[in-house]
């Protein structure tokens, strides 16, 4: 098991918690933002999901696909493909907003990496503007058709190009990750900042590699959960498939839509992410 952790920001603190300074929000230029809408330039992933606007236009160059899962019915699902018809297929699954135009563009990134990437939806076509809209998602999932939802996109996924498969998640979507690992053992399996655990039985099965990462300063998904979650891997003889990466960050700072993006450390996270997934699902 690999544990790294970067360092060296400035940190300020005060009674109630601690920050990072806020960055000045990504801006793009006129000339260039006209360009990209024109199809005619390209702009980093940072700064077309940081403008509604050009996050939509990205999004537009997808698909939508429909598969048929046991439990769930019908379920949809957001394709970006690659030229490379032999390409390995990326599961990528959402945070508790749903399936927007930011992770569409997500997927669109990773399709200009040379992935077949696929944006599922669980949330059944819902889609949230604010927090109570998305903790209304939450509780209206039903964790066994989701489950089974994401079992039938890697069976989905195994028929495609070269039949290696991994997934994605961030928030929500990261512990999504997770779990389909376990219950539907993928090639590799990347847990952006996601609820981690289980007990050593739990994770006796576990057989696809993990790449976790993770940020100091959240609350929640903190290195005690992850501490916890570490620990149960060893216990399952399994913590060697665990790669972690510390940063010294917040919850969601790899999201440049919100006020804790950090456009370091996220660079830091995508350039592991593409390294971990190609190892794994090349060849």
């Amino acid at each position: 098991m690999d544990s790294t952790i970067t360092q060296g920001k400035k940190i300020m603190c005060n009674e109630i918690s601690c920050y990072q300074p806020k960055k000045p929000a990504l801006t793009v230029d006129p000339e260039s933002r006209r360009l990209f809408l024109k199809g005619v330039a390209s702009l980093s992933l940072a700064c077309i999901l940081a403008d509604i606007e050009l996050a939509r236009a990205a999004a537009h160059d997808g698909s939508t696909i429909k598969i048929r899962a046991d439990l769930a019915g019908d379920v949809t699902g957001y394709l970006a493909e690659p030229e490379d018809k032999n390409a390995p297929t990326l599961l990528l699954i959402h945070e508790w907003w749903g399936l927007n135009d930011h992770i569409k563009a997500v997927a669109q990134e990773f399709k200009a990496r040379g992935f077949r990437a696929l944006a599922v939806d669980l949330f059944k076509g819902s889609v949230a503007e604010d927090r109570d809209g998305a903790m209304k998602q939450i509780k209206a999932l039903n964790p066994d058709e989701a489950t089974d939802t994401m079992k039938a996109w890697v069976e989905w996924a195994r028929e495609q190009g070269n039949g290696k498969v991994g997934t994605c998640g961030w928030c929500f979507g990261g512990g999504w990750s997770l779990k389909t690992a376990l219950s539907a053992s993928p090639d590799a399996s990347v847990v952006y900042y996601g609820r981690v655990g289980g007990s050593a039985a739990e994770l006796n099965g576990l057989s696809t590699p993990l790449l976790g990462h993770f940020g100091t300063l959240d609350k929640n998904i903190n290195p005690k959960m992850v501490g916890s979650f570490q620990q149960s891997l060893r216990e399952a003889g399994k913590d060697e498939l665990l790669t972690t990466h510390w940063y010294t960050a917040n919850h969601a700072f790899a999201n440049p839509t919100g006020g804790r993006y950090d456009e370091d450390d996220a660079a830091l996270a995508l350039a592991r992410t593409l390294t971990f997934l190609e190892s794994h699902l090349r060849g």
